[in-house]
């Protein structure tokens, strides 16, 4: 799932992956706050190193330095404790925030800025993105979430790239919904094989983070056929269509 090249775009937030009927109201009092964020914290730990389905309730009580009843004090079970990972790490894992970019001034900078916020966030979460993979081949009702979550970014990509044609910047020619999942699927499955299965060498060598976001960026702005910065004009008239080249 990437970034949307349009930047940071709340008002059309992604729906959560955590499901709502596993979420708890917070505790009132400061302590139960703090009690309630190590025991997340712990759990986090624990998924990642043990991963979902090997996890007990008592590697998670341990890793906090709690009782089974201070955990049942705030979670009923391994899924309410998972979800409750979920809520507080996804915004961080699948929207990242980046610097602010005028939308007018160059089009392959907000992309570039948008890859490099997900890149950096991908690999701070990537632990926590294999552990998704797993839980989502095992649980549909997880499956589908992730799905829409990921639908959602797609769909917001999309209005970027036919904001861009409707500018004169973007070749007209494309769908854009299916380019942005064509584009989007790319960087998320790049990020993957990079960050969680250890795939992403060349030659012996692993590539830097730079060039993979220079590499992903340089690759999504010739895919739409974006005019580089020094050509701020428009590069394609309205119905102006592309000569397939010779």
């Amino acid at each position: 799932m990437s970034g949307s090249v349009s930047g940071d775009d709340r008002d059309d937030a992604p729906p959560s992956m955590a499901r709502s009927g596993l979420l708890r109201d917070l505790p009132v009092t400061e302590r139960g706050l703090r009690t309630r964020a190590a025991l997340i914290a712990a759990a986090r730990r624990v998924f990642e190193r043990s991963g979902y389905l090997d996890t007990r309730l008592i590697d998670i009580t341990k890793a906090a330095k709690c009782s089974a009843g201070t955990f049942y004090t705030y979670f009923a079970s391994k899924e309410e404790i998972f979800a409750a990972v979920l809520e507080l790490a996804q915004e961080d894992m699948m929207h990242p925030g980046m610097p602010h970019v005028a939308a007018e001034d160059d089009p392959a900078a907000i992309i570039a800025a948008s890859n490099r916020a997900y890149f950096e966030a991908y690999k701070r979460n990537a632990k926590l993105m294999g552990l998704l993979e797993q839980v989502a081949s095992i649980d549909p009702e997880f499956r589908v979430l992730r799905q829409q979550r990921a639908d959602a970014f797609i769909r917001r990509n999309a209005r970027s790239i036919a904001n861009l044609q409707q500018r004169g910047l973007a070749d007209p020619d494309l769908d854009p919904l299916l380019a942005s999942s064509a584009l989007s699927g790319m960087i998320s499955r790049l990020a993957f094989g990079y960050f969680v299965t250890g795939g992403g060498t060349t030659g012996g060598a692993t590539e830097s983070v730079e060039a993979i976001i220079n590499t992903a960026t340089r690759l999504w702005v010739n895919a739409l056929r974006i005019a580089p910065a020094a050509d701020a004009a428009p590069r394609f008239s309205t119905g102006q269509r592309l000569k397939p080249a010779s």
